[in-house]
């Protein structure tokens, strides 16, 4: 079994350049989150000519809804969400300089075809896992969208935390077609 690639955040083109789908990774820094709510407002910011709220510029997007945290704890459980839920609003962010995701299942043509032109990476999570995967977030906090509660867009630092390149810069994939 090869040995995983630690990565840290935010993403540069030379990074997410070398990653290849079935990579398993070690992610390591800031990571914001985001969900169906909060991604559309994100899109709608742009399409208004608004600045957004958050740098997309080598960011990379956790698919996140988490629990709240029990006492003494960063945060409650934070598995990842079905990953296709965002995939009308995934071309436009990656446009403007996001470079990952990390969700769980597949993702539709058009964000595989945008992840190529403008060199993004998906990645996938261990869905039902969440208490598990919240180990290796050591920090959270609310940048905006507090409203949407737990689909606020949150800032994560994440130490070691375990995924897979489900789908690389290049087109390629760990699904089967």
């Amino acid at each position: 079994m090869p040995d995983k690639k630690t990565i840290i955040t935010p993403l540069d083109d030379v990074v997410v350049r070398q990653l290849r789908a079935g990579d398993e990774v070690l992610i390591c820094g800031p990571v914001f989150t985001a969900r169906d709510q909060a991604h559309k407002r994100l899109c709608e910011c742009v399409a208004q000519g608004r600045p957004l709220p958050v740098d997309m510029k080598g960011a990379l997007i956790y698919f996140v809804g988490p629990t709240p945290a029990a006492s003494g704890k960063v945060i409650g459980a934070a598995g990842p969400t079905t990953s296709s839920r965002m995939d009308a609003f995934t071309p436009t962010l990656l446009a403007q300089g996001l470079r990952g995701t990390i969700g769980k299942g597949y993702r539709g043509q058009a964000v595989r075809k945008a992840m190529t032109e403008y060199g993004g990476v998906h990645f996938s999570a261990l869905g039902g896992a969440g208490a598990l995967l919240s180990r290796h977030i050591v920090r959270s906090e609310i940048l905006a969208y507090e409203d949407l509660g737990a689909e606020a867009i949150r800032l994560l630092e994440f130490r070691d935390f375990p995924a897979i390149v489900a789908y690389d810069s290049y087109g390629n994939s760990v699904y089967k077609e």
